[in-house]
């Protein structure tokens, strides 16, 4: 059974920075593009960004577009969120899914506040 396994998230400031992992297993992770979806308190999935299997395209929602990279590390089998510059309107849960597919992790809380 696919594991994906997020991590990094908490409580941080506006105009902070996190970076949220998350740990792959059980599949080929180098062989599949890879997303991070959001879903804030109350609201639907969002998307956020998606990179490619060998990490050559990126694209971002235009939400985080400028702040936010992702990266992933196919060796460690791992996929990274750095998310700068924090607004209160990026609390959510964040999850790591495989792009294309309904499966993804159970989510790591980020929560923007003063």
């Amino acid at each position: 059974e696919v594991q994906l396994v997020e991590s990094g998230g908490g409580l941080v400031q506006p105009g902070g920075s996190l970076r949220l992992s998350c740990a792959a297993s059980r599949f080929t992770f180098s062989s599949y593009a890879m997303s991070w979806v959001r879903q804030a308190p109350g609201k639907g999935l969002e998307w956020v960004s998606t990179i490619g299997s060998d990490g050559s395209n990126t694209r971002y929602a235009d939400s985080v577009k400028g702040r936010f990279t992702i990266s992933r590390n196919n060796a460690k089998n791992t996929l990274y969120l750095q998310m700068n510059s924090l607004k209160p309107e990026d609390t959510a849960v964040y999850y790591c899914a495989i792009s294309g597919t309904t499966t993804r992790g159970q989510g790591t809380q980020v929560t923007v506040s003063s």
